[in-house]
């Protein structure tokens, strides 16, 4: 049986991260995050962080884009 792990974003459920032998596949069950549907990722921490952003762009597009450019 895959082990999986919940994805929410503030309380949002968007989605659930599957454990694969080489890291972890992004099942979205929110709209927003269709265009990351089947994405595979190397660790949960990825899954999250990627989701995240990706949620808040669609929710809050200006804090979201503001928040994208302090990380690189």
């Amino acid at each position: 049986m895959l082990q999986s792990h919940v994805i929410d974003i503030d309380g949002v459920f968007v989605g659930a991260a599957v454990r694969l032998h080489d890291g972890y596949r992004f099942v979205a069950t929110d709209l927003r995050l269709e265009d990351i549907d089947g994405s595979h990722w190397p660790s949960l921490d990825d899954v999250r962080r990627v989701a995240r952003g990706r949620f808040l762009a669609r929710r809050y597009p200006v804090q979201a884009m503001a928040a994208q450019a302090a990380l690189y």
